[in-house]
């Protein structure tokens, strides 16, 4: 599982280390670490010896490590080369180990010639508010001429948050960051993990000064695999879960279809549908249980999945109703999310599970949709506690979080393949299945959304993937997760 702590947190950490080492050695350890990662960079397209390398160096320490790493690379036969941001305020150590391995200063961004690689240390995970004037200059200067060589970021590209993932005007794009002691938010969430490329997390020693929990947190395979629920030999439809699906309309009819159709690829023991789309469903799936409604008289369920495309006529009103009243988890999409009364929901008893887009969430928190889409981890954060819910916003990086004081969870397999009509609905069917099965609301809306970016991979294998695809490579995904 990657892990992420918060800047104050990872201070703190760094602080009650550096009483027990050596003067330096933490910096000495990442500053080890980033020249390894640079080596290994260069040696993909050539050698380290000969090759030409571009220090863009801020003040403090962030300055400093790059300015050890690119002291190590010039002993290593690397023509190195440093811009000085702010000169005065250069890591003077670091300068002066640079210098003393054969490292030079450059006047400024002309007259650098060929180069190999660009180290970004400009600002750290201090930073905030974005890049200076200063700094914007020498990175625009930098980017215009050497557009295409490959950048490496100092711990987080410049001018990205690290607590938020937020970034603010003009910030480095790095095909690499090397990464110290652990992740921070802004590696994991966008828009700062686009700026992020590849992550390297290099040991400093930083692990048994952290504490428990993290800010956040991204399954991976193994985690999820735990999670799966995977049915035993004296199994049947009953203990595996029964989802009840309430979706479609005359306008709306395939993400019934489709809700449905994420619910018995996720792994249901069986589906009931209640909703105006029985024809549409039945005929694709005949094996569905299908209600005329209302829900609460449609027989027994384990969880109930309702939103999608249901539309907003006095039928719709009624049947959000209906199910919030239930006495199981209820996840709550689409067009259910308009027609939730957000106290019936703070007061339910059994869990709720809301999985609005960015759109769906600015409107339940009554802001613009830019806002949410800058800042989606204070987003998932207000709305889980505004509404008493687990919210799963979905998007670039889908974040899920609790009401209660747990990690947020970071989906690391999203993929833009997912922009597509109806995948949502099948997003939901699949975590609806989880939840009936009986995985608690949390970590069925993570391996839920960890199921469906590995889905859409397999239904795309590169190429167009409809919501269809994604439904259909959901048993996929399942195999290569439990194969770890």
């Amino acid at each position: 599982m990657r892990r992420a702590y918060s800047v104050e947190t990872v201070r703190a950490a760094e602080a009650a280390l550096m009483k027990r080492v050596p003067e330096g050695a933490l910096m000495q350890r990442a500053a080890a670490g980033l020249a390894a990662a640079c080596g290994d960079l260069l040696r993909r397209t050539g050698r380290v010896y000969g090759s030409r390398v571009l220090l863009l160096v801020g003040g403090g320490d962030n300055g400093g490590d790059a300015l050890y790493a690119g002291a190590r690379l010039a002993r290593r036969g690397a023509g190195v080369r440093a811009l000085l941001v702010s000169p005065d305020r250069a890591h003077a150590g670091g300068l002066a180990a640079f210098l003393a391995a054969g490292g030079r200063v450059a006047d400024g961004p002309d007259g650098l010639g060929g180069l190999d690689l660009v180290v970004d240390g400009i600002t750290g995970i201090g930073g905030r508010g974005g890049l200076r004037e200063d700094a914007v200059a020498l990175l625009r200067a930098v980017t215009r001429k050497h557009g295409r060589t490959p950048v490496i970021a100092v711990d987080l590209p410049s001018g990205v948050e690290a607590d938020s993932g937020e970034v603010h005007g003009e910030a480095v794009r790095a095909d690499a960051t090397v990464t110290f002691g652990t992740y921070k938010p802004g590696h994991l969430i966008d828009p700062a993990a686009e700026h992020a490329g590849a992550l390297r997390l290099v040991d400093i020693g930083l692990g048994p000064e952290l504490p428990e929990p993290p800010d956040l947190e991204a399954l991976q395979y193994a985690d999820v695999a735990a999670l799966l629920p995977v049915p035993g030999a004296e199994s049947d439809k009953y203990s595996r879960g029964v989802v009840g699906v309430v979706a479609g309309s005359e306008r709306y009819p395939g993400a019934a279809v489709l809700a449905v159709s994420g619910a018995l690829h996720g792994g249901a023991g069986a589906v009931r549908y209640v909703g105006p789309g029985a024809d549409a469903v039945i005929a694709r799936f005949p094996e569905t249980l299908v209600h005329a409604g209302p829900p609460s008289k449609a027989g027994r369920v384990q969880a109930w999945v309702i939103g999608p495309g249901l539309g907003d006529g006095r039928w719709a009103e009624e049947a959000v109703a209906d199910v919030l009243g239930a006495d199981v988890p209820v996840l709550v999409d689409a067009d259910g999310l308009r027609l939730l009364d957000p106290e019936t929901v703070r007061t339910r008893t059994a869990a709720t599970v809301l999985t609005p887009h960015a759109g769906e969430a600015a409107a339940l928190l009554g802001v613009a949709r830019e806002e949410v889409e800058a800042g989606r981890l204070a987003a998932v954060r207000e709305l889980a506690a505004r509404y008493r819910a687990t919210v799963l916003l979905k998007g670039s990086t889908t974040l899920v979080a609790e009401a209660r004081d747990t990690p947020v969870r970071v989906n690391p397999t999203g993929t833009g393949w997912l922009a597509t009509a109806g995948s949502g609905d099948v997003l939901s069917g699949l975590t609806g299945s989880l939840l009936a099965a009986g995985l608690a609301p949390r970590d069925a809306a993570s391996v839920g959304a960890y199921l469906h970016g590995l889905a859409a991979r397999h239904g795309s294998d590169g190429a167009p993937v409809s919501a269809q695809d994604v439904a259909s490579g959901i048993p996929a995904a399942w195999r290569d997760v439990r194969a770890g």
